[in-house]
């Protein structure tokens, strides 16, 4: 059964784009100096411990007590706060 109208038709393809330009070549790698050794690196974290060691035992016990002698010295709150800040 013909009809009045003709199939479509597919349309015209583009021309293909040109092909990409190489790649640039990697950069030179550049020598850069070494690090500090293992040996460095483990003295320097032997002197970093024994200064955080040296300041904790300059402070001695008193930085851990928090009472006296007769014990809290503080008055005792019996009262609910009511608002905050107070």
């Amino acid at each position: 059964m013909g009809g009045f109208f003709s199939s479509p038709k597919a349309p015209a393809l583009a021309p293909a784009p040109p092909p990409p330009e190489p790649a640039p070549p990697p950069p030179q790698r550049v020598e850069e100096p070494a690090g500090p050794t293992t040996e460095e690196k483990n003295n320097a974290r032997k002197k970093l411990e024994a200064e955080r060691i040296r300041q904790a035992n300059a402070k001695g016990r008193a930085s851990t007590i928090l009472t006296s002698g007769q014990g809290v010295t503080d008055e005792v709150q019996t009262t609910a706060k009511k608002l905050l800040g107070e």
